[in-house]
């Protein structure tokens, strides 16, 4: 199942293809900035039964005089499959353009960068005829950008940042210093900004550095006026309110289990959520603080 956090890994270079130009750096290695980028169609399927598609693919022109197709794939976990299914888009995009295909791999997590990272060989161990080699992107090869400074001279890159540190102690610092980013950017330009700050709900997934992307939304990010922005400064009072439900029980002694947490964190209705509180006040248990006659 392709999730939003899967689609911010790799849609980011759609909106900015020089990212992935200055994204490669960390690896040490150099590529001339684009000068022109050209989305192509990302299904890689034939004429027989077998679909196959790439997540997002680009044919870059460099000031250089290079010209390459780049194919991104956003990958959440090992997958003994892949190697074969990169195999197959870098042979066929060969063939179908006849330009040379670079596949490049962002990952959300060292595990899998790590998995990724490792070359395959296809063919006889005496004499393998291909070799599949991607260039990974992972916690561990992208800078954090904790200066709000350095976030607003390259947002896009702060942005994939955020979504491929989002598990690590850094989130925070990162997502604090592209909302101050962000609100620069806002004062000239409120639909671009918009979008990042979408890309970056869509990056952070189900983590904790979501909840508190929302609850930075909510507090800090009034001026927007954006849909995008009042859903989520909605969830942000929303996450806002329901932790303090939790709070309440947990200093009342009260036991929540995990199902009723989630419940409760997952609930975006204010009124439901003020009502909870209120019974959150006396309750003996969380059955209380839901009440019988309650259904969702």
């Amino acid at each position: 199942m392709v999730s939003s956090s899967h689609e911010t890994l790799h849609r980011i270079f759609q909106e900015d293809p020089g990212l992935f130009v200055r994204a490669v750096k960390g690896v040490g290695v150099t590529f001339a900035d684009p000068v022109a980028a050209v989305p192509f169609p990302t299904d890689l399927t034939e004429n027989r039964p077998v679909e196959r598609r790439v997540d997002t693919l680009l044919r870059l022109e460099t000031g250089d005089g290079a010209r390459f197709l780049l194919a991104v794939e956003s990958q959440g976990k090992p997958d003994s499959d892949k190697p074969a299914s990169w195999a197959y888009y870098l042979s066929h995009l060969h063939a179908k353009y006849r330009l040379p295909p670079l596949l490049l791999v962002v990952c959300a997590d060292r595990r899998t960068a790590d998995w990724a990272s490792r070359h395959v060989d296809i063919g006889p161990v005496q004499w393998p005829s291909l070799t599949v080699r991607p260039l990974v992107l992972g916690p561990d090869s992208l800078p954090v950008i904790n200066s709000p400074d350095e976030a607003a001279r390259d947002i896009p890159l702060t942005v994939l940042s955020a979504a491929v540190h989002r598990r690590d102690p850094d989130a925070g610092a990162i997502l604090k210093a592209l909302a101050t980013a962000l609100k620069e950017l806002s004062a000239d330009d409120e639909s671009t900004a918009s979008k990042f700050i979408e890309l970056t709900e869509q990056g952070l997934g189900a983590t904790p550095a979501a909840n508190l992307w929302r609850q930075i939304m909510a507090a800090d990010l009034s001026f927007f006026q954006s849909q995008t922005a009042q859903k989520l400064r909605a969830e942000g009072r929303a996450v806002g309110r329901a932790e303090a439900i939790l709070l309440l029980l947990g200093d009342r002694g009260v036991e929540v289990p995990e199902e009723a947490r989630e419940r409760i964190l997952g609930c975006q209705d204010l009124d439901v959520l003020g009502v909870w509180f209120r019974r959150a006040v006396t309750a003996v248990s969380v059955a209380e603080v839901f009440g019988a006659s309650d259904d969702g």
